[in-house]
């Protein structure tokens, strides 16, 4: 490394594979220095990405390189231990400075602090930048001072704050370093998709670009009546943002930016705005209560549940993972995550609430399944999202609300379109009979030409027995836990 070589900022890419509102970006680039993007996959931290997850990184990560080639920079690819790798590019480049985007989840947390004393104490300028949220997770707290516990709470108080900065535009250009070689540098792999997922690239397309194109898509369309429609599994009627958010290939500042633009031209009612702004919230609240409870990956927030009797039936959660549980809806869902990676929210919370009320099982198991296999399977928003619907978290639905897989398939899906899509063996049978396949006659079986046990499960549980024994063992965690 001669002399006369540039200074360098590491400009260090994360959950952030995007060039609009970048603070780190920005940052580098009014430092006054050459910058040298990377990103380094380390399998440890955070926690092992399920194999669609990695999928969808991969491609992003494919996409943000051509990005920045097309601005004549680069993207360099790292595979290891974060800290060993950092030092060998510091080594190489002879960098100064180090700048990042902030994650919040405890294990990323936990090394950014190490990295940034390391970085700091060795002379290099560590500097950590806001990440991919409306506000620090620091930054919103009730009036003692402490984190919030409820959404409603906490969302009014993010609102009222009004101090968010103006999302940036990318830059034209990025004044770039790249050495000739750098000995640690790989290509970016590739990774095939899952041979049980042929709908995965049809749903869906990493990248900023397809990011940005599908929020555009979203307000000149799905938005309106977003309020009502969201809550329907069989049509077009939600942003599908929650993967592009999840890689930080569009900032949640862009989409509020953006949202609001679209009120202010009367181009979106305040019901609707209203609506999908708070939902963008709720992944704000997610963030904020695993920084602040570091074991919500493992332990209720709700001590009582430690001691709730979970049972253990293999069988059973292989027949929930795999979509044979007998329930339409539940089998629906289910399937809809094994070929596309994604599932629609209103049938997330009927299939979480079957597996920790019907079938008993830790929410934990439900939690690493999701993780696995979602698109969009986030740290904070996958574990705080099963810690609500199993009643043992932070502003949860009560466990004794116990989604009956029947009537929510009837009220949101009456004429049973997402349902066919899912499970088309159910396709002949009439709807006197549809959600509820069991208690049909034998006739009508023959007719639609199902076999109970055979070409679609009986159902594994009956709800009411399911229902009665869930809440008998709520109610053993305490003598008013039912009131």
């Amino acid at each position: 490394m001669t002399k006369s070589q540039p200074k360098t900022t590491i400009l260090w890419f994360r959950q952030d594979l995007r060039l609009d509102d970048h603070p780190a970006l920005i940052a580098a680039i009014n430092n006054g220095e050459k910058i040298v993007p990377v990103f380094i996959h380390d399998p440890a931290v955070p926690r092992p990405l399920g194999h669609v997850s990695r999928w969808w990184q991969i491609n992003s990560l494919q996409n943000l390189q051509t990005r920045l080639r097309d601005l004549g920079s680069d993207l360099l690819y790292f595979e290891g231990d974060t800290q060993t790798s950092l030092n060998k590019i510091i080594a190489e480049t002879a960098a100064s400075c180090v700048f990042w985007m902030r994650s919040y989840d405890p294990a990323s947390v936990d090394r950014d602090k190490q990295l940034k004393a390391n970085l700091l104490e060795n002379g290099i300028d560590a500097q950590s930048f806001a990440g991919n949220t409306l506000f620090e997770p620091w930054q919103v707290q009730n009036k003692s001072g402490l984190p919030f516990r409820v959404f409603s709470p906490f969302w009014r108080a993010c609102k009222s704050l009004g101090n968010m900065r103006s999302p940036v535009l990318a830059p034209k250009s990025i004044p770039t370093f790249i050495p000739d070689t750098l000995a640690s540098a790989t290509d970016i792999p590739n990774v095939d998709v899952p041979d049980n997922m042929p709908a995965l690239e049809d749903s869906f397309q990493p990248g900023e670009v397809a990011a940005l194109k599908r929020l555009r898509y979203f307000l000149d369309g799905p938005i309106e009546n977003y309020a009502s429609n969201r809550d329907i599994p069989s049509i077009d009627g939600t942003s599908r943002l929650s993967p592009h958010l999840r890689w930080g290939e569009i900032s949640a500042l862009r989409i509020w930016a953006e949202v609001e633009t679209y009120r202010q031209a009367g181009k979106v009612s305040d019901k609707d705005a209203d609506k999908f702004i708070a939902e963008v919230g709720w992944r704000e609240f997610s963030i904020q209560l695993l920084f602040h409870n570091p074991t919500l990956p493992t332990k209720a927030m709700q001590e009582k549940f430690e001691s709730f009797p979970w049972q253990e039936n293999p069988q059973r959660l292989e027949k929930w993972s795999w979509g044979k549980t007998g329930y339409p809806m539940v089998d629906a869902g289910m399937r809809e995550l094994q070929q596309t990676g994604y599932m629609h929210n209103r049938v997330r919370m009927v299939v979480a609430s079957f597996l920790v009320k019907h079938l008993m099982l830790h929410w934990r198991e439900g939690e690493a399944w999701f993780w696995d296999l979602l698109v969009d399977a986030d740290p904070a928003n996958n574990v705080a999202s099963w810690q609500w619907t199993a009643g043992c978290g932070a502003d949860a639905a009560p466990y004794f609300r116990i989604f009956n897989p029947t009537t929510q398939a009837v009220r949101f899906d009456p004429e049973g379109t997402y349902i066919k899509k899912y499970v088309p063996e159910l396709a002949k049978l009439p709807m006197k009979y549809f959600f509820e396949p069991w208690t049909a006659p034998e006739e009508i079986l023959r007719s639609a030409d199902i076999v109970l046990g055979d070409t679609y499960p009986k159902p594994i549980v009956n709800h009411e027995h399911a229902r009665d024994m869930a809440l008998s063992a709520f109610k053993s965690l305490s003598p008013n836990a039912a009131e």
